[in-house]
């Protein structure tokens, strides 16, 4: 075995070339072990290889010592010795400076060419975005593809969405599908992607203006709205309207479709005077529990809720059943999850209408992977369509049971 000691020292000191019984090379540290391995070792780059037998004491560690045959030997083997030192200088060098922690070819890292897609839902824990990341992760994952997903604090958290829009544009990504929780809010972030090539397409909630995205996958929150509506109005019967709306977050485009698809179903226009109160719940359920306590505690008379969603309508329902009206009053939502259809069967909601975020996201993964593979984008807004789910229907409003909520809810 021989051993080829660097004479510049790397982050980890000298490091020895080691040629093995078998022919291989290899590198081991310079330490007194491997030094005593043996005697006979070649310094590269900053000294001489002897040539001669003759050594300096002070050098025996440090100078190869070869003995002498003959003066034809010594030529050959100093010849030989220096192509050896040669190739050995090179590749200690290439060694030494990997070492060293300086770039190399095989040091730099490879492209994966993994497409890569980001997902930006309004919050984490709402079922119905759980839902939408579920279905785009395993669409992702099936197109070899990554999903990196970011969501708001809480519905509203613009400048949460606006950070991850941006962090998605660092990260590189081809693709990303946003739920935003203010159309307008997002609208500086959304351009700079797309300025940077990137698709951009809204799930759920359209920007506004709507073209700011290049397309929209989404249920028509407006008719989706209209359906709610109709069925509470008929669901009340002769008894005259005392309503009471738990809506979501003010600036959100669903927000708003939803809430004027409601009055025009219900038959009425903003202001009129059948609707006594009015919050905003974020679509959460803690503060639509609030809301509906407070409401009722103003306006004990109403008789029709309309909320946002099913968040949102679990909370108002806690509120009626405290206050001992659930036979009182007709309660409507909006989402279709498994705990809304749940509910509907219970008797706790008397409808709700179903959405589908599965087809969205799924939808929404595949125009990215498209894209990246033949520069084709979609455009426009795409429904992703609608049902009224209830157990008490009416002959001349089409919806559908329970039965069919279960086989096709979400969350």
């Amino acid at each position: 075995m021989q051993h080829c000691r660097f004479g510049t020292k790397s982050s980890q000191g000298h490091w020895l070339l080691v040629s093995r019984g078998d022919g291989s090379l290899g590198f081991v540290p310079d330490t007194e072990n491997n030094i005593r391995l043996k005697a006979n070792h070649m310094r590269i780059a900053t000294s001489r290889v002897a040539d001669t037998d003759e050594t300096n004491s002070s050098e025996t560690k440090r100078t190869t010592v070869l003995p002498m045959k003959s003066k034809a030997w010594a030529r050959a083997r100093h010849g030989a010795l220096s192509g050896l030192r040669l190739g050995f200088g090179t590749l200690a060098l290439s060694m030494l400076a990997t070492f060293a922690g300086s770039p190399t070819a095989t040091s730099a890292a490879e492209p994966s060419g993994e497409i890569l897609i980001g997902l930006v839902t309004k919050t984490e824990v709402n079922p119905y975005f759980v839902k939408l990341r579920q279905a785009a992760t395993a669409e992702a994952e099936a197109h070899g593809a990554k999903l990196l997903a970011r969501f708001g604090k809480f519905d509203g958290d613009n400048e949460g969405q606006v950070a991850a829009i941006e962090n998605f544009i660092s990260a590189g990504v081809k693709g990303i599908l946003i739920t935003p929780s203010n159309s307008t809010g997002v609208l500086g972030a959304v351009k700079k992607a797309r300025d940077k090539g990137i698709l951009v397409i809204g799930l759920d909630t359209a920007t506004d203006p709507a073209d700011a995205v290049d397309a929209t996958l989404a249920t028509d929150n407006f008719q989706a709205g209209v359906l709610q509506g109709q069925y509470a109005r008929k669901a009340l019967g002769d008894k005259t309207p005392k309503l009471a709306m738990l809506d979501g977050t003010p600036g959100g485009t669903v927000d708003a479709q939803r809430h004027d698809g409601f009055l025009k179903g219900f038959g009425i226009k903003e202001g009129d005077p059948a609707i006594v109160g009015k919050q905003n719940t974020h679509g959460a359920l803690d503060e639509g529990q609030t809301a509906m306590e407070n409401l009722l505690t103003a306006h004990p008379e109403i008789n029709v809720v309309y909320t946002i969603n099913e968040p949102a309508a679990e909370g108002a329902y806690a509120a009626i059943k405290k206050a001992g009206k659930q036979k009182d009053i007709v309660l409507t939502s909006i989402d279709g999850g498994r705990l809304g259809v749940q509910y509907v069967k219970d008797g706790k909601i008397a409808a709700t209408v179903m959405q589908f975020p599965k087809k969205m996201a799924v939808r929404g993964v595949d125009y990215v992977i498209d894209f990246v593979k033949t520069g084709k984008k979609p455009s426009g807004f795409i429904d992703t369509g609608a049902e009224l789910i209830t157990d008490k229907p009416f002959s001349d409003l089409p919806s559908k049971d329970t039965k069919f909520g279960v086989e096709n809810c979400w969350g």
